[in-house]
């Protein structure tokens, strides 16, 4: 709330499709999480909209819009002015319809954040008990934005595994990364959001490689998809056995995957009995495991040869 400042005024509409990236984002999966939470709640199903609220607040809201609107309020650039403003509106709607929504459940909490809250042109019913549930809008939903914010998370999910590997006192310090992918739409959508990924994976740079570009020396690699590597420059020492162990799991997951998929379309009379787009999305599958799996033991050998390299220059000269 201490992002709002004392003077704001939130706004009397918003236009989500003008603002930036992450409030698009923000809106657009508050929206679901209200329509899940009422849908369950006039269902009975109480587990489901706990869990739906619960989502929204820890992993969507807290983890990441609020981290990722940091640099706007962090800087003094003029090009983040309007970014700022819009970040601050986009705060002010998550919070009046997270709190309302949250209510049945935290009664008493929401009643005294809520009552904190600047109020929409004065306007502002004498408690949050009588306030109007949330009910979703249709502009708020944006699934374009919802699978692009879905890539930048799993770039950055696998920016983190990699930094756990680095000894502790050296983890919080912000690294160079690079992105090298397959496809052109993943490289283009990761260059858009070069920010968000350099603040929520702590990073002091960030460059997208072209597919054959070779992997930078001193890095640790990560695998994303079949289609998108990231590499992280450690540094120094990393934990290899760490590393070596989950590229490992991961390519037993694969191959798992890949050889229960080959065993079904090699099956007598798979043709007959799956439809025609089943085999399709089938043959994809099977594709794309065979290039996660060529990812994957391509840093796999990254990994050897950057421990053979650490290993080489840790020797004595007389070794």
């Amino acid at each position: 709330m201490r992002k709002l400042g004392d003077d704001y005024t939130p706004p009397s509409d918003i236009v989500p499709n003008v603002m930036p990236f992450s409030c698009q984002w923000i809106l657009s999966v508050l929206n679901k999480a209200i329509s899940k939470t009422v849908s369950s709640l006039e269902a009975y199903e109480f587990s489901d909209a706990t869990t739906a609220v619960h989502h929204w607040w820890q992993y969507q809201l807290c983890d990441v819009f609020i981290e990722v609107i940091k640099p706007y309020f962090a800087s003094s650039n003029p090009e983040f002015a309007s970014a700022k403003r819009y970040a601050q509106d986009t705060m002010w709607i998550c919070l009046d319809n997270g709190l309302r929504l949250l209510h049945p459940f935290m009664p008493f909490v929401t009643e005294e954040l809520w009552q904190r809250l600047p109020s929409r042109n004065g306007c502002k019913k004498e408690s949050i008990m009588i306030s109007d549930y949330p009910s979703s809008a249709e502009d708020w939903t944006n699934d374009d934005v919802e699978c692009e914010m879905n890539l930048v998370e799993s770039v950055v999910k696998e920016l983190r595994s990699l930094r756990s590997l680095i000894p502790n006192k050296e983890r919080l310090e912000r690294r160079v990364a690079f992105v090298r992918g397959r496809v052109n739409d993943d490289a283009e959508i990761i260059i858009k959001h070069e920010l968000e990924i350099k603040t929520l994976g702590n990073l002091s740079s960030l460059e997208v490689l072209k597919e054959k570009d070779a992997v930078p020396a001193g890095c640790v690699v990560g695998v994303v998809n079949e289609a998108l590597s990231v590499f992280l420059k450690t540094q120094g020492a990393i934990d290899v056995d760490a590393e070596r162990e989950k590229l490992k799991k991961r390519m037993d997951d694969i191959k798992k995957l890949h050889d229960n998929l080959s065993r079904t379309m090699s099956a007598s009379g798979y043709k007959e009995k799956v439809k025609s787009n089943v085999h399709e999305e089938n043959v994809v599958r099977l594709a794309s495991c065979l290039q996660e799996l060529s990812s994957l033991e391509e840093a796999s050998q990254h990994l050897e040869r950057e421990s053979a390299k650490e290993s080489n220059g840790c020797a004595s000269p007389g070794e």
